[in-house]
């Protein structure tokens, strides 16, 4: 009887002492270090980015205006805008005609710990040739909604 009380409290006290032993997270780390949240933050910004991009190509200006954070600074070229309205004043001609006057489309998405900031980069396209990348970062705000903080384009050099 004592031995079996014995493994009993092996069995029932083994995921308390794995859990103590892994450092007592809930969150595990896999490929290149990230954790979970890491992970499923990293693919909800991919998928928000996308989703802002799409914006364009729809020619949806009330979905674009979705995205900005109320903090929101987007640097244009040599101006800045801070806030949504000075953003969306500067971005709303980009949304006239039937075509997107450009494109872009994320490459490397970086997440920090916590998964509640992140870093999207990639190339801007204009008829298919790529023309400058962007630099955006997004903040997680309420529950899984990420909105763009900071945006900046820069040039590509010719090669």
């Amino acid at each position: 009887m004592n031995a079996c009380r014995s493994i009993a409290l092996l069995v029932c006290s083994a995921p308390l002492i794995v859990a103590c032993a892994v450092g007592g997270s809930s969150e595990t780390r896999g490929a290149r270090g990230a954790t979970r949240t890491e992970a499923s933050a990293h693919d909800q910004v991919v998928a928000t980015e996308r989703a802002f991009a799409k914006t364009m190509a729809d020619r949806d200006f009330k979905a674009f205006q979705q995205f900005l954070s109320s903090e929101a600074i987007f640097f244009s070229g040599s101006s800045v805008e801070h806030g949504p309205a000075e953003i969306e004043a500067t971005w709303k001609p980009y949304f006239r005609g039937p075509a997107a006057p450009f494109s872009w489309v994320p490459d490397n998405v970086q997440v920090v710990s916590s998964g509640k900031l992140a870093l999207s980069t990639g190339p801007v396209y204009v008829d298919g040739r790529e023309v400058g990348r962007f630099n955006s970062v997004w903040r997680l705000e309420g529950t899984n909604t990420w909105r763009i903080v900071f945006d900046k384009g820069e040039a590509v050099c010719a090669k």
